[in-house]
């Protein structure tokens, strides 16, 4: 089946849906029936599996009625006619019933699809304390000789020990356990993980007290984080008898420790819950954990009883949008609080690297070139922040501004500026002469009054800078604190050897453009730096971004903007990380780019992000620069990568240091990922 571009199924994507029924006690053929018409709501919205509570068909509150004969035929009855139904429907429902096997009654998760019983999977582990009496009914799966099971008249698989795999869905394997399951030591869902699982669900009874809520969140995240799978928790809700416990409805999507979805609690109204699960995601994840493989292969023999359900999932030809949010800005939170917390982080981090550093060298003082840009910016705030931390005095970061040919006034004033506002040791060269006197030696045209800008006329420049910055960090006894960051380094839009991409130490090796923004807009936010500096950083912030090496037609416009040749920093961020985290392919970069770009209006901003610099991007945008990405990342940077000083790592995003996170060879080809591009992206 050939799926479009804009279907989520042709990206990985897996839509999940947890049900809360409303449930009378002891009326399997109502709750059939509401299983059937939450089942039919998660069919409409193209969710490929339906899961429901514990006992929904029953009620888990029947307590002894759970041995009586007529319930337990209506169950099964029940089972029957949602069988029948689901030839209709585009889910696999999972469904709980009590059920009777080889003379035991078991607390079970019935698997349904396209018509027929998958199998049936029993609960393991049975609770009986507080308010849990299950060994007063029910047999453990653990216990449990038969391997296969008879419903309603038929044969299918049973045991504890079962996942049911999607035959036409790359990566989609259903594995089970129910409520106190999750609660052992050893749930069952580890070892189904172990062998192949990435999709769990959890049919749950849990009633509600007073914190426990929390602690749900807790395991499902803990649990769906260690198996490196998605989890989806479903509780009971409007129904389960009130006589001495209380339910409040409770249901979850988790993925890799991460919250998708929640229900609202205590609702009287039955829900249907949906988010969508990225499965390219947890097998990218689970290939790149060694120490997931290797507990696998620990447990070799365990996962070798498990047996595999083959179905063909009925993938729905139209989905709708995406059910999940695509941040903008992955390296950068928008939730005011984690946008705090991890801002203070990343100074924190960029600031010890460089004390240590320092320390290490029996060092006191950093050379730095200021140009009045972003990157300089964030790295000198960093020395400063040093030399606090060391109680050394500011003057020991000295900082140079030094304009070549193209520098305009803007910039050469907010260097001057900003190293006044901050108190560190300021001073100005002019390096036109020096780099006169180097074009004029290698017979450049420039020397001889040609107006060529070529890429010697640029480099010279960049060298001369990197030239002076060594020779006075000799002359000095200090270190040359290095100002390029994560995303000039991705794309290479930096002069090998000299430039940004040299330095003794580079605090912003693992930073990108994007949350260096961020942070500069942080520090006025927040108060972090006082009234002279804000007002330097909002300058800063609001200048075009440009390596000034081409002189415009006067000082006060630059003739180079950097994104016009290498692409807006906030799309090529955004590949950056789905590229080198996660190892993509472009489509699908693609189309995350396009669900989280593709209308202003749509979705979260930071707070921080003004809105005059909220931008959209269409398809064929994100798809141009994403080719120049591809190219410039495969192809022509990485030779300059493999020469990085070095830098301290701040996040999860990963750097792209040749002694940690990105390892390649230097004469790759970019074929592979731009023929996809091309192929697959309309």
């Amino acid at each position: 089946m050939s799926l479009s571009f804009d279907n989520l199924y042709a990206h990985g994507f897996l839509r999940v849906a947890v049900c809360v029924p409303e449930i009378r006690v002891a009326d399997p053929a109502f709750n059939g029936d509401r299983a059937l018409a939450l089942a039919a709501s998660a069919s409409r919205q193209g969710a490929a599996i339906a899961v429901f509570p514990e006992l929904n068909l029953t009620a888990y509150t029947v307590e002894d009625l759970v041995q009586q004969d007529a319930l337990l035929d209506q169950a099964e009855a029940a089972i029957g006619r949602l069988a029948a139904a689901s030839r209709e429907l585009v889910p696999v429902l999972v469904v709980g019933a009590p059920l009777r096997v080889d003379g035991r009654l078991h607390n079970c998760a019935v698997v349904i699809h396209d018509g027929r019983i998958l199998g049936v999977v029993p609960k393991s582990y049975l609770p009986n304390y507080r308010e849990y009496y299950e060994k007063r009914h029910f047999a453990s799966g653990r216990d449990a000789i038969a391997r296969e099971a008879v419903v309603n008249g038929e044969r299918v698989p049973f045991g504890t020990g079962l996942l049911f795999e999607a035959t036409n869905v790359d990566g989609f394997v259903l594995g089970m356990e129910l409520c106190e399951d999750l609660w052992a030591p050893l749930p069952p869902s580890t070892f189904a993980a172990l062998a192949g699982a990435t999709v769990i669900a959890n049919l749950s009874a849990s009633n509600v007290t007073v914190g426990k809520p929390e602690y749900r969140r807790t395991l499902c995240s803990a649990q769906s984080g260690a198996c490196v799978a998605a989890y989806l928790y479903c509780g009971p809700g409007p129904g389960e008898s009130t006589t001495d416990l209380a339910w409040d409805g409770h249901a979850m999507v988790w993925e890799n420790g991460d919250l998708l979805a929640e229900s609202e609690r205590f609702s009287r109204e039955e829900q249907v819950v949906t988010a969508d699960v990225d499965l390219d995601r947890l097998r990218q994840d689970r290939m790149r954990l060694s120490s997931f493989a290797d507990c696998a292969a620990e447990h070799r023999a365990r996962a070798e009883t498990y047996r595999r359900i083959p179905f063909a999932l009925r993938i729905p030809s139209e989905a709708g949008a995406l059910r999940r949010q695509v941040l903008r800005f992955p390296y950068v939170p928008s939730d005011p609080a984690q946008r705090d917390e991890r801002c203070h982080e990343v100074y924190r981090i960029q600031v010890h690297g460089l004390v240590k550093r320092l320390q290490h060298a029996g060092l006191e003082k950093v050379v730095i070139g200021v140009s009045g840009g972003l990157d300089s910016t964030q790295a000198l705030l960093v020395a400063v922040r040093a030399m606090d931390e060391l109680g050394l005095p500011r003057a020991n970061v000295l900082g140079y501004s030094m304009p070549g040919f193209a520098t305009s006034d803007a910039t050469r004033d907010s260097a001057g500026r900003l190293m006044r506002a901050l108190g560190v040791t300021g001073e100005e060269i002019d390096i036109r002469p020096s780099c006169m006197q180097m074009l004029a030696d290698i017979g450049h045209p420039y020397a001889k009054g040609e107006r060529v800008y070529d890429t010697t006329f640029e480099n010279v420049q960049a060298g001369e800078r990197t030239s002076h910055l060594f020779r006075l960090a000799n002359l000095h006894r200090g270190l040359v604190v290095g100002t390029g960051d994560l995303s000039e380094i991705a794309l290479g839009w930096s002069t090998y050897g000299v430039g940004d991409q040299m330095s003794h130490y580079n605090v912003n090796a693992s930073v990108p453009k994007t949350l260096i923004q961020h942070l500069l807009r942080w520090c006025i936010a927040a108060g972090q730096v006082d009234a002279a500096t804000a007002a330097v950083l909002r300058d800063i912030l609001g200048t075009t971004i440009s390596p000034e090496l081409v002189p415009g037609h006067d000082s006060a416009h630059p003739a180079q903007h950097s994104e016009s040749v290498v692409g807006p920093y906030e799309l090529q961020d955004f590949t950056l990380y789905y590229v080198s985290r996660f190892g993509f392919r472009p489509s699908k970069v693609a189309y995350l780019a396009l669900q989280a770009w593709g209308d202003a209006s749509r979705g979260s901003w930071p707070d921080l992000v003004p809105p005059d610099r909220r931008h959209a991007y269409d398809l064929p945008t994100i798809k141009r620069w994403l080719e120049v990405f591809l190219v410039r990342f495969f192809r022509t940077s990485q030779f300059k990568r493999t020469a990085m000083p070095n830098g301290p790592k701040v996040g999860s995003g990963g750097s792209l240091s040749p002694r940690g996170d990105w390892r390649a060879p230097s004469d790759a080809e970019e074929v592979a990922w731009v023929e996809e591009l091309r192929r697959k992206v309309p």
